[in-house]
């Protein structure tokens, strides 16, 4: 910095409030998989949500329902847009996301990330976090069918129409944005 420059600083954000998101898996694919372009076979497979570096509440691959419910906060930034943030958000400002890991159990006997599935939370309509936020008992729900089209654990980003969000009151209605 030359003297006499000022360093910019950003604006501290305008703090909106917390949203509950539930994802609601359905379809899951099963406890094996495979085999893969290299020829192995996924045994053990489970799937679980991203929380920073950790995955938590791992559920089997051959379960009914996989279902994770937990908070983010929702704000504005320094130039007016809506940004989501908390330990389960990734990414950097402006391309925030959610994640889902899959794990498979490798020949030594440990758990081995194989695959990961993204919901960019970036490309959402803002509509529905304003809608989410409206009032008590609102929750941002996204259903998602979490075996692909070639019958392996859905990965990648997951856009509609594999996965749809909603916004769910306590009397379990959705309203769609």
């Amino acid at each position: 910095m030359t003297a006499g420059a000022t360093a910019r600083r950003r604006a501290p954000a305008t703090r909106l409030g917390s949203v509950t998101v539930e994802v609601i898996g359905t379809d899951l694919p099963g406890r094996s998989c495979g085999p893969d372009m290299e020829g192995v076979w996924c045994d053990d497979v489970r799937v679980g949500l991203a929380r920073g570096q950790d995955t938590i509440d791992l559920v089997p691959g051959d379960a009914d329902v996989a279902r994770w419910s937990f908070d983010i906060d929702l704000a504005i930034d320094d130039e007016g847009g809506l940004d989501q943030r908390g330990p389960f958000v990734l990414g950097p400002r402006g391309g925030r996301y959610l994640a889902l890991r899959w794990f498979r159990t490798d020949a030594a006997g440990n758990p081995a990330l194989f695959r990961g599935a993204k919901f960019r939370l970036f490309e959402m309509d803002p509509g529905l976090f304003e809608a989410a936020l409206g009032g008590s008992g609102r929750r941002l729900v996204g259903e998602v069918g979490l075996t692909d089209e070639h019958g392996w654990p859905r990965c990648a980003t997951v856009r509609p129409p594999a996965v749809r969000w909603s916004v769910v009151q306590d009397s379990r209605t959705a309203t769609d944005l």
